[in-house]
């Protein structure tokens, strides 16, 4: 496998990384194994000094470090940076909560006090993307640091430059060798890694063909696994909804990071009433975006990630149109040079048409139209992905009510969704499964041990609790 850095602005190959061999993967596994043995018992707190200075350093270079976002995957400046940002509150968060979400929890029990105690269970295997270079991975990283779980990460080819440089951040910042260890290795190598006996898990963020084959991997060998794949996020907007309001953000919604955000807003679902309202909305909101260099601040709209990721998504329209989607806006034809993907929106899309289903990983924004709001959470939940939506309603308690019958991982009740440390991630159905930030993030790959405690003398006649 090839990891190379490749401007999708320019096409102009910037880096060309060498690959690792299985003796460094061997390397790795060991320090990590031993790290692993070493930190299962030491207090979860022993570790937040050094999590917090990887969020300082990072802290220090905010510019340098979203530069190589920029050339790297072609995300906007200003987006690189709140990348950033949020990757170093991820940090933090879990530096200063990750004591008390880990700490023992009292049981009563007919047999005597018990407790739940958590405890690492060994190295991680992670598998990220290149939409959010830095983000995905400090999610998992910070979490499972403060755990105890070593980690060992593939990321995406095409975004070496982000790996390379978090793994010498983590070193500057001297966190202990082997907590984490970043490997330029192809798919087979992963496999390899997973089966072996010192990897107790998997984490994956990608696509629903390579969560498939991973999950698939990860129950041959009976290890925990959680997978982040995707979704085709439904964006409701119910008749007495602030048009205003949608207005606001419409463009975000669809448009943020070239439309590449697993939590954009794919479909949006619209009552007859403001049905021609909300299409002339987005019209006018793709028609203002600026397609250019995302180091200019004037660019709105990045490149896609890659030149490839331009003729898939093109491909895609094409055979929407070609089955019968309307073309409100934006051509079937892509004529701006490298990755720059021009705005399209769809509709009048049939069930028939292969669009339905898909998600389309770029600036292409489908609307449909529904006679009410029982018929829009009907075809919100009638996709085969579940991970986040939208719902605008006039009456927030109403929107609520709404939001909850929506079959996905989360919703955003009159506001566009985003991301937060606290703010549990992930999805249900084609989506994944398992838990990301917050609370629950910490608890995916962590060993709730019980342990019970009997203080007085064994009854004969009551040994086992009363079960024999």
């Amino acid at each position: 496998m090839s990891y190379q850095t490749v401007n999708p602005f320019t096409d102009e190959v910037i880096k060309t990384f060498d690959s690792h061999d299985d003796a460094y993967v061997e390397e790795a596994l060991t320090k990590g194994h031993a790290l692993y043995k070493k930190w299962r018992n030491d207090p979860v707190e022993s570790r937040a000094d050094a999590l917090n200075k990887v969020a300082d350093i990072m802290a220090s270079r905010v510019d340098e470090l979203a530069k190589i976002l920029t050339v790297e995957m072609g995300k906007r400046f200003s987006e690189a940076q709140g990348e950033v940002v949020i990757s170093i509150a991820i940090a933090r968060y879990y530096a200063k909560n990750a004591a008390e979400f880990l700490k023992p929890k009292n049981i009563q029990s007919a047999i005597g006090p018990a407790q739940t105690i958590s405890r690492p269970t060994g190295i991680l295997m992670m598998v990220e993307p290149w939409n959010f270079p830095y983000y995905q991975i400090m999610r998992v990283f910070a979490p499972n640091y403060m755990a105890g779980n070593p980690m060992l990460l593939k990321h995406a080819s095409n975004t070496p430059m982000a790996a390379d440089t978090f793994e010498k951040i983590v070193k500057e910042a001297e966190l202990p060798d082997g907590a984490f260890t970043n490997l330029f290795i192809d798919y087979d190598q992963v496999s390899h890694i997973i089966a072996d006996e010192r990897v107790q898990g998997v984490a994956l963020t990608g696509s629903e063909r390579a969560g498939k084959l991973v999950a698939a991997e990860a129950g041959k060998y009976m290890k925990q696994s959680s997978l982040e794949l995707g979704g085709s996020d439904p964006f409701i907007i119910l008749d007495d909804a602030d048009l205003f309001e949608v207005e606001k953000i419409i463009s975000g919604a669809r448009l943020y990071n070239a439309g590449q955000v697993c939590t954009s807003s794919k479909r949006f679902i619209v009552t007859e009433k403001n049905y021609d309202k909300l299409v002339e909305m987005l019209k006018k909101a793709f028609s203002e975006a600026r397609l250019g260099d995302p180091m200019l601040p004037e660019t709105t709209l990045a490149p896609l990630s890659t030149s490839k990721a331009k003729k898939n998504l093109t491909k895609q329209v094409a055979e929407a149109v070609d089955a019968g989607a309307t073309l409100a806006f934006g051509s079937v034809e892509q004529t701006k040079p490298a990755a720059l993907f021009e705005p399209v929106i769809l509709t009048n899309i049939s069930k028939d048409n292969p669009a339905f289903y898909q998600e389309f990983f770029g600036p292409v924004g489908q609307v449909y139209k529904v006679r009410d709001e029982e018929e829009a959470i009907a075809l919100a939940n009638d996709s085969h992905y579940g991970l986040s939506g939208v719902v605008f309603g006039g009456s927030p308690e109403h929107a609520t009510e709404v939001a909850s019958k929506i079959e996905t991982g989360a919703v955003f009740v009159n506001s566009f969704g985003g991301t937060l440390p606290e703010l549990p991630f992930g999805g249900v159905k084609n989506s994944g499964y398992g838990r990301e930030l917050g609370d629950l993030g910490i608890d995916t790959f962590v060993n709730k041990e019980t342990i019970v405690t009997k203080h007085e003398p064994i009854d004969l006649n009551n040994a086992f609790g009363g079960f024999v």
